[in-house]
């Protein structure tokens, strides 16, 4: 369930700024193909595939035998139909999956958008969730209990509803249908140790992968039916995977470990709602410890090292540019991990912008403008825009400053929606500027 942001707010509070410049979207996708070995990808589709998030495995594969029909109810936002249609030609395209939007009575897979406050009334951390065997919200409370409702007792699949925000931002209403419609598909578990996948909590992934479209296009492979046990599946996966994606045959395995319960607890307490601030600190110094003990050099201790630098880069702002320069390192170091590098250098390029180096930013900006941009985040790539003009105004490029806000304010109406929240995030960012008082 992606991450809800804090900077969205309902319909009604959206009207459009005439002085705003109109919304920007992404148009062609450009996912990168997977570069790992097919050994670690079959290991990766068992325990997307064949085990839930809680840990507990699946005795067999479900998945929908046949096309699949989708519909969209409620009150839809303007651009979930246009985002929705993106994601169906994905799939039809990418992953070969027989899926088409629908305007009949029933469907196999009912979108219904309603206000956030209704989601969260059934499921307070989630910003959007998808359940099998209902059509409609109004069913959930009553069937969210029972046999109906549980993954783990489906052999197929036949009708899922999927419950996403009314009055969210565009961006975090198709990072929800990225998210959930492939889970009603596909796998049902998150991995930590996955780089390049929505199939992970750490949600810097918002849009399907080639890695992910990979995994789906084995789901639905002509040698795979529902009902099939886990063995029946590690059996066939290597031929279909080589069939597939012959160039992972030439890749050497490299088995990343298991994730430990313990810092996935950690990080959940440390990023999630419910906890304190001395809680969250905690938590983060703890996953980061874990990290450290396993010996990892891999994302995951990046994201260690990040996690605690947001958590503490408003009361100590030193310590956490250590940690966010820490992350950068071990992302570097670890394949599938750009646009995790793009997320550390807007914290970078903020800590330089406040200490009056421009052209310490400009360089870390320059190039995470293109790689926000090919993994389809609006947010980020607003973000980095208007920290990049702050950059140009310490070195003096002030006329050039002004065009780059201004282009940055299209993106950030898709990625934060409201326009007074696209004006909170540009005064946010403007006040890391010295040369305008008192920064940030």
């Amino acid at each position: 369930m992606p991450g809800a942001s804090g900077d969205v707010t309902s319909r009604a509070a959206t009207q459009t700024d005439p002085s705003m410049p109109p919304m920007k979207v992404f148009s062609v996708p450009r996912p990168t193909p997977p570069a790992r070995s097919n050994q670690d990808m079959a290991r990766d589709f068992i325990d997307l595939s064949l085990r839930l998030e809680s840990g507990r495995e699946l005795k067999v594969l479900s998945r929908f035998e046949g096309p699949i029909s989708v519909k969209v109810v409620g009150a839809p936002p303007p651009t979930l139909l246009p985002d929705l249609n993106r994601l169906l030609h994905r799939l039809r395209t990418e992953a070969s999956i027989d899926i088409s939007l629908i305007n009949g009575p029933s469907a196999n897979i009912t979108i219904e958008a309603v206000p956030r406050s209704e989601i969260r009334r059934h499921l307070p951390q989630a910003a959007c969730f998808v359940v099998p065997n209902i059509s409609r919200l109004s069913q959930y409370r009553a069937a969210k209990r029972s046999r109906l409702t549980n993954w783990s007792a489906l052999t197929t699949r036949r009708k899922i509803a999927i419950f996403v925000p009314s009055d969210a931002a565009p961006q975090e209403v198709r990072d929800c249908l990225h998210e959930e419609l492939a889970q009603a598909i596909g796998p049902l578990n998150d991995l930590y140790r996955l780089p390049d996948s929505v199939f992970n909590d750490d949600n810097v992934h918002t849009v399907l992968t080639g890695f992910d479209m990979l995994m789906l296009r084995a789901f639905y492979a002509p040698e795979l039916q529902s009902g099939m046990s886990r063995r029946e599946v590690s059996a066939r996966l290597p031929a279909i995977l080589a069939r597939l994606n012959p160039n992972g045959e030439y890749v050497a395995p490299r088995r990343t470990s298991t994730t430990p319960r313990a810092w996935v607890r950690a990080i959940q307490t440390a990023l999630g709602p419910g906890a304190g601030p001395m809680q969250r600190r905690t938590a983060a110094q703890s996953a980061l410890h874990v990290a450290e003990t396993v010996g990892w050099t891999d994302h995951r201790r990046g994201f260690s090292h990040y996690a605690l630098g947001r958590l503490t880069q408003n009361t100590d702002p030193d310590f956490a540019q250590n940690h966010f320069a820490a992350a950068d390192a071990y992302y570097r170091r670890s394949p599938g991990t750009a646009l995790h590098r793009a997320h550390a250098a807007a914290q970078l390029a903020s800590y330089a912008i406040a200490h009056g180096r421009g052209d310490v930013a400009l360089t870390l900006l320059a190039p995470q403008l293109p790689v926000a941009e090919k993994h389809e985040n609006a947010a980020l790539l607003a973000s980095l825009m208007m920290l990049r003009a702050e950059a140009l105004e310490l070195t003096g490029r002030v006329a050039e400053a002004r065009t780059v806000r201004l282009d940055s304010l299209g993106w950030a109406r898709y990625g934060y929606g409201a326009d007074w929240a696209v004006r909170a995030k540009l005064r946010e960012i403007g006040a890391l500027n010295p040369l305008k008082g008192t920064n940030g």
